[in-house]
């Protein structure tokens, strides 16, 4: 019974998967309504304090120096590997691989290219302000402190924010910021913030973050989240030029070309009738001459030459050349045959 309902499931999946891709008629586009203005500005508010906490060398500070000195990673070295491990679940490649591949999947299910239009905005968006943050801080970490106490700001450092926390709620929420449905949503959001939180706890945990650094990443990954509904006009227009270009490409590559115009067939002239040599020659050389006439006439008087099919010397007509006999006769000899003028000799005129 349980073998024939896993089947049905298999199934019902394949089946799913082998249906043409179809968009669905409703996508819920999160909006900026008045109760995530409100949360953007109380996270706003808690980033600045969090910056001012820092700056001033407060509590928060005193506590990132004693779990430094704490050392988790000596107090609990048998989960060292594992977090190893787990820590990459913030590093920006394998991450941005990994969900590029499930929205690129979402996009081209639903033929829309808005999941992957608005990953590349947050991840953008994060890049802008997490990154400018960094080095705008220039905060040193654990591993390189210079002075106990101090808040190693301003040293040449780019660990302020937590880059890998950041990264983790930026990337992993994205899947809860695209959820079609509500209930989808708020258990995605509860899975990334965990997931964002063990990643930067992972960091401290290693050694490589404050613990400061972790709450203010996690709080920037959360503001890059909540004011991505005002880059929804710009995805939309951004997803619609894409459309377009890829239609007018595809057009041009499917019309086919026009067929080229056919193209008359040389008239041949008719064949002229057969002449003898002799006449064709003259009648040649009297074209070439005429040609020529224009030429010589321009170039002034010239020496005139006998024609090249005459032969040097007078020209006779042809009534007055010698006509000219053949010697001997034009019959090949017979030995049976005796020639007119001895069988006349031989033989009597009139004898009978």
């Amino acid at each position: 019974m349980r073998t024939e309902a896993m089947l049905t499931r298999l199934n019902g999946l394949f089946a799913r998967l082998d249906r043409e891709p179809e968009r669905p008629a409703h996508i819920d586009v999160p909006r900026m309504s008045r109760h995530r203005l409100v949360l953007l500005a109380a996270t706003l508010a808690f980033y600045g304090a969090i910056v001012w906490a820092v700056v001033i060398t407060s509590w928060l500070v005193r506590l990132d120096w004693q779990v430094m000195f704490f050392r988790p990673y000596q107090q609990w070295p048998e989960i060292h590997a594992f977090l190893d491990y787990y820590v990459v679940l913030g590093q920006r490649g394998p991450t941005a691989v990994m969900v590029a591949s499930w929205l690129g999947w979402r996009s081209w299910r639903q033929h829309t290219l808005r999941p992957l239009l608005t990953l590349g905005a947050a991840l953008l968006l994060l890049n802008a302000t997490v990154g400018a943050a960094k080095y705008g801080m220039g905060r040193l970490g654990p591993h390189y402190a210079t002075q106990i106490g101090s808040n190693e700001m301003w040293r040449g450092g780019d660990i302020f924010p937590s880059g890998h926390t950041a990264n983790a709620v930026v990337t992993w929420g994205i899947l809860a910021y695209l959820a079609s449905t509500p209930r989808t949503r708020r258990w995605l959001s509860a899975l990334s913030a965990v997931t964002s939180l063990g990643v930067g706890m992972t960091t401290v945990y290693l050694g490589t973050h404050w613990l400061s650094d972790v709450v203010l990443g996690w709080t920037a990954g959360l503001l890059v989240l909540l004011g991505l509904p005002w880059c929804e006009p710009l995805i939309a227009r951004a997803e619609v030029a894409i459309l377009d270009l890829r239609d007018r490409v595809r057009d041009r590559l499917t019309t086919p070309a026009p067929a080229p115009s056919p193209v008359a067939a040389p008239s041949r002239a008719p064949a002229a009738s057969p002449a003898p040599v002799a006449a064709s020659a003259p009648r040649a050389a009297r074209s070439a001459e005429e040609a020529d006439s224009p030429a010589r006439e321009a170039a002034g008087p010239r020496a005139t030459r006998s024609p090249v099919y005459l032969a040097p010397g007078p020209h006779t007509a042809r009534s007055e050349r010698t006509p000219v006999t053949p010697a001997g006769s034009r019959r090949p000899p017979h030995p049976d045959r005796t020639p007119r003028a001895a069988a006349g000799s031989a033989r009597p005129f009139g004898g009978g």
